[in-house]
């Protein structure tokens, strides 16, 4: 349940001090009729046509490194040249993570 917590809130005493007839009004209008469903399981219960993919398999294709490119040393992911950054030491740095 979402929490709203820029309103105010009643302290203990306040709540003790108010009639059990105003109490109860207050928690019936705070409740609403309405589920929250996790949006997981909304998704799971979708199945597209043509969607089982369960026979298939990925084929992937890996290229090396090539010339025109770096790996940066803070990201981790494979550049083209063009957005060397600065290089220290051997080590290379891209626009991305310079910026």
């Amino acid at each position: 349940m979402a929490t709203d917590y820029d309103t105010p809130r009643a302290l203990p005493e306040e709540e003790q001090a108010l009639p059990l007839a105003e109490l109860a009004t207050a928690k019936s209008a705070a409740r609403t009729d309405t589920i929250d469903l996790d949006e997981v399981d909304l998704a799971d219960a979708f199945e597209l046509p043509g969607a089982d993919l369960s026979g298939e398999e990925l084929q992937v294709e890996i290229v090396p490194i090539q010339n025109d490119e770096f790996t940066c040393m803070s990201c981790f992911l494979v550049h083209h040249r063009s957005q060397l950054a600065r290089e220290t030491n051997g080590q290379k740095y891209c626009t991305e993570c310079e910026g």
